[in-house]
């Protein structure tokens, strides 16, 4: 079993962002899960969505070291999908029978994989993410980011994908 798994969050299960997410974890050989196939309701104060999938979707990728997130950028923010899976995190901070499993996130390693329609990704998207992490306590590595105002052109991506696969590959070996 690898290390690594991926969790895509978009709007679109076709777009730019999965092709990206698709060649990563294609060369990683890593499976992605995509949350647009699960049912995952918006954090709850009172805990009433305990039903859905997060805690599958959780339990997942708590047996692995390395996660990468993958969303496009939308409006300087993750895809809405990835913001209610990281927002229900807060279930196991909050919920003493799920604060061992939310100790787990410690121990883990995290990169991030986003598209948008710009040169760069945007700082204050990057920085929701590793600000994330850094509470969570979960150790962030890096991004790529791929440009795609003209469309997903792969050539464009190339050297940076290599960069990337090596950074998860050798991290922490």
């Amino acid at each position: 079993m690898t290390d690594t798994i991926a969790v895509f969050a978009s709007a679109r299960s076709n777009g730019n962002t999965k092709k990206l997410i698709d060649w990563i974890s294609g060369e990683l050989a890593i499976d992605v899960i995509d949350l647009s196939e699960k049912n995952i309701s918006p954090y709850d104060y009172k805990h009433n969505n305990a039903n859905d999938d997060f805690m599958s979707v959780m339990n997942n990728i708590l047996q692995y070291k390395k996660i990468i997130f993958a969303t496009p950028i939308y409006w300087y923010a993750a895809s809405a999908q990835m913001k209610v899976f990281i927002d229900r995190t807060t279930d196991l901070l909050e919920r003493e029978e799920l604060k061992d499993l939310g100790h787990q996130l410690r121990n883990k390693t995290s990169y991030v994989v986003c598209t948008s329609a710009s040169i760069e990704a945007d700082c204050d998207f990057l920085a929701t993410f590793s600000k994330t992490f850094y509470y969570l306590g979960i150790d962030y590595q890096g991004y790529i980011h791929a440009d795609c105002q003209n469309g997903f052109i792969a050539d464009k991506y190339s050297a940076d994908v290599v960069e990337f696969i090596k950074l998860v590959r050798y991290e922490a070996c």
